[in-house]
């Protein structure tokens, strides 16, 4: 009975828990009012037309290119007793059965030749480039990352070709489209593409759409990418509104077409 008793105890410690970080990830984070100070210096990296929050880093990614190296970084939480936490990184892997043979070896990535990583409130990523010794952003603000695509520090091998990847694809949450005030998961959440020195963002499909989900096809190196539009233009994603299939070549993620 004492065992039974010290079991729910535990199940109903992890479901508070759960139901805490759930409710902090609904809300996201403010954005700020337009009466805001507009001489408001920059704090954290985090711009002047966001409310400034800390932020810590978490780890270093290490890429396929050995002079790139990337950081996660993370909003600070705090706990009701003052005390504080962060996310951690935490990893998308193959679980199809892809990249099992000799010709494909994917060493358990989510798609080969791009690891993908992921965490609660992970707000931004830094880029540094050791020849130059110069560190950037990917965002100038903060923004909350879905999925961050990397190239994968694994040699990889696609049909006994090597896959050498030279881009990040990020999928994300960077604008309060709904006009609730908070940057979280009911706004629509974009896609971008990145060269490999982390410059020149460009979204892959429409900001008007929202991405839903990703789905692999290894014979022609593409992903399809789900995603629904906004038809009423409210900002956020209805129930009913239509979903569109779009093919992205991960040879060449420039090239991009609409399937459905």
């Amino acid at each position: 009975m004492q065992r039974i008793l010290k079991t729910l105890f535990l199940l109903t410690c992890f479901c508070a828990l759960i139901s805490c970080r759930n409710k902090l990830e609904q809300k996201g984070f403010p954005v700020a009012s337009p009466t805001e100070n507009e001489e408001q210096s920059t704090v954290d990296g985090i711009s002047k037309d966001s409310l400034a929050f800390p932020t810590r880093p978490s780890n270093v990614l290490l890429t396929g290119n050995p002079l790139y190296r990337l950081t996660t970084i993370y909003k600070v939480n705090f706990n009701r007793d003052s005390t504080t936490f962060i996310g951690s990184n935490d990893f998308h892997f193959n679980y199809e059965g892809f990249g099992e043979t000799d010709g494909n070896q994917w060493h358990n990535n989510y798609l080969p030749g791009l690891e993908a990583v992921y965490g609660y409130n992970l707000v931004n990523i830094s880029h540094y480039d050791i020849e130059t010794q110069k560190q950037k952003n990917f965002f100038e603000k903060p923004v909350l990352i879905k999925t961050l695509y990397y190239p994968s520090f694994s040699k990889d091998t696609l049909n006994y070709k090597p896959v050498n990847r030279n881009y990040f694809m990020i999928s994300v949450y960077d604008e309060d489209t709904n006009k609730d005030g908070f940057i979280n998961v009911h706004d629509l959440r974009r896609f971008y593409l990145f060269d490999i020195h982390a410059e020149n963002k460009k979204a892959i499909i429409p900001t008007d759409y929202s991405a839903q989900k990703l789905e692999y096809d290894p014979a022609n190196d593409f992903i399809y990418l789900f995603a629904k539009l906004d038809e009423n233009k409210n900002g956020k994603i209805d129930e009913l509104e239509q979903i569109h299939v779009f093919w992205i070549d991960l040879k060449n993620p420039e090239r991009v077409g609409k399937q459905y």
